[in-house]
């Protein structure tokens, strides 16, 4: 490492950091922001430090840098935005219930919390995470078949809470597809 390169991003960072600070903390949302683009504005700047103009320039220099970085931010807040909206949409049209369903859902819930760790970690393995049974078989370091019986076993207890919860029960449903 050139240690008048160094020096010269020292100083430029020492003169400049305060400018570059207040002209991004006027224009973001939040302080967080604004940190994230005062650092990748130096981070360019000690990139490129070669290119970088002497004197009063280099705060001009810094000041397009920092244009640049939070416009490219504002566009990655805006993509970030309009996918959250999407899943938003995504999520209201695959949990749109009735009001009894959503009592249901809360019975369901309760009856899950309620079962053994381990059966509440095998069946969030297959439903949630769509592992099959040579899959959860590596996760938990155990045989394929060792997971198939300890599957059964936890449907059954699933069912048989579901059931005194008063839900309705679908066996058939609840085994899943055997793989």
């Amino acid at each position: 490492m050139d240690e008048r390169r160094r020096s010269r991003f020292e100083a430029v960072y020492a003169d400049t950091y305060e400018q570059i600070l207040g002209y991004a903390v006027r224009r973001c949302a939040s302080p967080d922001d604004a940190a994230d683009v005062v650092a990748e504005t130096f981070a360019i700047a000690w990139r490129r430090i070669d290119r970088l103009p002497g004197g009063d320039e280099a705060r001009l220099w810094l000041y397009g840098v920092a244009r640049n970085v939070l416009a490219n931010h504002r566009r990655g807040t805006a993509r970030h935005q309009a996918r959250t909206v999407e899943l938003d949409l995504d999520l209201a049209d695959l949990y749109a219930t009735t009001p009894d369903a959503s009592v249901e859902r809360g019975v369901i819930a309760t009856a899950f919390r309620d079962l053994p760790a381990d059966d509440r970690e095998l069946l969030a393995l297959v439903g949630w995470e769509g592992l099959d049974r040579g899959e959860i078989a590596a996760v938990l370091g155990c045989s394929r078949n060792a997971v198939r019986i300890r599957l059964h076993r936890a449907r059954k207890r699933f069912a048989r809470a579901l059931e005194a919860a008063g839900v309705q029960v679908d066996r058939v449903a609840l085994a899943g597809r055997q793989r």
